[in-house]
């Protein structure tokens, strides 16, 4: 009832513990708080929360425009919501050292269980685009140096996402995961590998976990679990997926209120009443309190 019975402590040990097995951790990326619960309901080991999911949530293109207030309070709706350790986009840290050590602490203080910084220029743009920059190594060991000095719970995972495959190639990307391990990553998140091998050559050159993004539409093919696990990734995330599942449900049904003047012939595809009453979890209110909830369906 109400938000998570697991503290943001218990859950970044949890995913500690689960990147220790070597075993494939998949983090589906939750849009709203209600889909981190469906994430959890449907026995994944985690959450995602991305940034472009929430720069789009308020209707903005993921260039940077967002803030860490707002990257923070969403951040928190969402990891209270479930049991499940979540991973959030913290883009560049919002800015420099300084700026990245306030950062790590508001996301802490948010009940996250791990967080992503990347090598991008600030403002930065999506990974998945062409025409991105990236700072020069010393910026970048910087930004990790003082995500890693600010943190207070040692659990608390501080991931490192690289950029600079797109603009400079596999050798450059794999010195600069180096270099950012050097610095105090503990995980890696090379961004728009091209193949299994590349994927396969960071996981040979690190001894840190490494994070492949599955996203549609990108410039990375959609493997699949088995194949991912199979050149040892540790986490897959599914960043934008759930998002466009739900928006691409949305537009069909306001297209067929358009063409057929009703939703009958959707309902079937919709979640039932039942089902959300269940997720939301409206008999455990009602034993707290019958006059919340004292109905039959």
């Amino acid at each position: 009832m109400l938000y998570s019975t697991a503290t943001p402590t218990q859950k970044r040990a949890t995913l500690r513990a689960a990147l220790a097995t070597g075993e494939l951790l998949r983090f589906p990326g939750a849009f709203n708080p209600l889909s981190a619960k469906l994430i959890q309901d449907t026995g994944f080991e985690g959450v995602y929360i991305s940034g472009a999911v929430l720069a789009a949530d308020l209707g903005l293109p993921d260039i940077g425009l967002t803030t860490l207030t707002e990257v923070a309070a969403r951040g928190q709706q969402i990891s209270r919501m479930t049991d499940l350790p979540t991973l959030i986009d913290a883009d560049t840290g919002f800015g420099e050292p300084m700026n990245v050590a306030r950062t790590v602490q508001s996301l802490e203080d948010a009940g996250v269980a791990g967080l992503h910084i990347e090598d991008q220029v600030n403002p930065k743009r999506c990974g998945h685009l062409d025409g991105k920059a990236v700072v020069a190594v010393d910026v970048a060991t910087k930004r990790i140096r003082a995500a890693v000095d600010a943190r207070r719970d040692p659990n608390l995972l501080i991931m490192a996402r690289t950029d600079i495959r797109a603009i400079e190639g596999l050798s450059a990307a794999i010195d600069r995961a180096k270099q950012l391990v050097d610095a105090g990553a503990d995980a890696i998140f090379p961004e728009a590998m091209a193949d299994l091998s590349e994927f396969e050559a960071i996981r040979a050159a690190v001894d840190v976990p490494i994070l492949a993004n599955m996203t549609e539409f990108g410039k990375s093919e959609l493997f699949t679990t088995e194949q991912l696990a199979g050149v040892g990734i540790n986490i897959v995330i599914y960043p934008v997926s759930l998002l466009r599942l739900a928006m691409g449900a949305a537009e069909r049904g306001l297209e067929t209120i358009t063409r057929e003047g009703s939703l009958t012939s959707e309902v079937a595809a919709m979640q039932t009443r039942a089902r959300l009453y269940e997720l939301l979890d409206y008999e455990s209110y009602n034993s707290f309190d019958n006059s919340v909830f004292n109905f039959t369906l």
